[in-house]
């Protein structure tokens, strides 16, 4: 009988299921959005009972899929927006607290303060990161602090603590398993990425007992079977990542030195730097890359809060556009960005600037100021902060000349040109755009030998379409001069 794997890919605004034949080809496409929860200003919510009713809804329809064309499920990988914490009940399941989002800005007094103590180094040295509410361990506190009785509780071993992929892969197993993966654990402010472990001295710093922490395994592992009681059939969960380094492994970024960026909510850039865990003087992130067979791959990665967010909120927060889709057409049609720039600041600014009180801001609007401009505007600040992370790696000594580009956004063919020229690289993108879930199915299909090793998925890579830089120095010159005087103008820590 033929074979799929069943890649789940749980984002920030939907959850996804696809399934992959033999060759890493999608066959099929699951999906459905979930409500965005924003109770103060710089707090973001999920439902966890929302994203688990919704995956498993799309499960189901792959599930159906697959039987209707006498297929088997040989495994299924899973890749989740990362740092987004739940904390639930060992006993019924049930999370305690909305899962609180990484772009949640919530703990940024509670940074503040760790970071006043001397404690940024410290943690920077064992974890790669920086003290910021974007990352995990810090909502941790948050929860255990402010939802009544839940530090006791936590005390006595009633909670556990996960990322979204621990979450699914506790309620898919019916309770059986509380694991991660290590990319997921190395995005938690908990985790040494140096020794691969839980790391006390953070646990300490952040007052979290280690009773809430799930198992840490390879990405390429065995995570438990699904409960036949849910699916109606013991699946082997064998792969697991954080959707940013799924993403770097669907793209095959294997070698030193490569690397790509993936446009989703938001836009993450990550480099492999091998077994090497570089530090960046340019406040970019040391992460895991991915971890196989015990040996782990190191990435620096640069984060920036909102990329597909803002076309997001042209859609739902203003209604200038009915989709997407016309984006292209309606930044096409000018022929410049008539001075106008959005700095989609909108839950503080990312890498390389790390400014959690920002907020965004338009410059530049006229009485001729129109929907076009403002479409241009948002696709050409992605673009933008792009430039801002590659040149942080520049000033690190790095020089790509060449970027692979994934993720929904990417299919604009006018983004993509526009990023070549902005950047002044080869943009590269896929045939397979969507490469979190086929990094996540990539990695389930090692785990049980349907490929053979990473360089028999860099041979199944290919380029669908190259943009190629044409832009003059001088002109991307002055839009980046004008697009940093932007930026200048809402940051708190200029």
């Amino acid at each position: 009988m033929s074979q799929y794997i069943l890649s789940i890919d749980q984002g920030t605004t939907s959850s996804r299921a696809m399934l992959f034949d033999e060759n890493g080809h999608a066959c099929f496409t699951a999906q459905m959005e979930f409500s965005q929860h924003f109770p103060r200003d710089g707090w973001v919510e999920h439902n966890a009972e929302e994203i688990w009713t919704t995956t498993l809804t799309v499960v189901r329809e792959a599930l159906a899929k697959a039987s209707a064309e006498d297929r088997n499920i040989a495994a299924i990988g899973i890749t989740n927006q990362r740092e987004t914490t739940v904390v639930w009940d060992r006993s019924s399941g049930e999370p305690i607290y909305h899962a609180i989002v990484w772009q949640d800005r919530r703990t940024a007094d509670f940074c503040e303060t760790l970071r006043n103590q001397g404690l940024e180094s410290m943690v920077t040295s064992k974890t790669g990161l920086l003290l910021d509410p974007y990352f995990s361990g810090t909502k941790v506190n948050w929860i255990l602090d402010n939802v009544a009785g839940a530090r006791a509780r936590a005390d006595k071993g009633e909670l556990a603590f996960g990322t979204i992929d621990s979450f699914l892969i506790w309620r898919l197993t019916g309770g059986k398993v509380h694991a991660t993966d290590a990319t997921n654990a190395s995005r938690t402010l908990m985790f040494n990425i140096h020794q691969q472990q839980w790391d006390n001295e953070l646990l300490d710093m952040l007052a979290i007992p280690d009773s809430l922490l799930p198992e840490v395994r390879d990405c390429a592992a065995d995570y438990g079977t699904t409960s036949k009681s849910l699916l109606d059939a013991e699946i082997p969960i064998a792969g697991v990542a954080g959707d940013q380094q799924a993403a770097l492994v669907g793209q095959a970024c294997f070698e030193t030195g490569m690397i790509k960026s993936t446009y989703g909510t938001g836009c993450f850039m990550m480099l492999n730097t091998g077994e090497q865990a570089l530090e960046s003087n340019n406040k970019l992130l040391t992460t895991v890359g991915y971890r196989l067979g015990g040996k782990t791959t190191y990435a620096l990665e640069g984060s920036i809060f909102v990329a597909g967010a803002a076309v997001q909120w042209l859609r739902d927060g203003i209604g200038i556009i009915d989709t997407a889709h016309q984006t292209e057409a309606m930044a096409e049609s000018l022929s410049s960005n008539n001075g106008v720039y959005l700095v989609p600041a909108f839950t503080g600014l990312g890498a390389p600037h790390w400014d959690p009180d920002a907020r965004g801001a338009i410059f530049g609007i006229t009485r001729d100021t129109g929907p076009a401009e403002l479409v241009r505007a948002t696709l050409e600040s992605i673009c933008y902060q792009t430039f801002d992370l590659l040149e942080a790696k520049r000033r690190d000594g790095i020089i790509p000349t060449r970027l692979r580009v994934d993720g929904g956004m990417v299919q604009n063919n006018w983004l993509c040109k526009f990023l070549a020229d902005v950047l002044d690289i080869i943009v590269e993108r896929p045939v397979v755009t969507e490469t979190t879930a086929l990094g996540a199915a990539y990695l389930a299909g090692l785990q049980i030998g349907l490929f053979a090793s990473l360089d028999d998925i860099a041979k199944r890579w290919q380029a669908e379409c190259e943009f190629d830089p044409a832009m003059d120095s001088h002109q991307r010159n002055l839009l980046l001069a004008d697009w940093h005087e932007a930026v200048i103008k809402v940051k708190t820590n200029a």
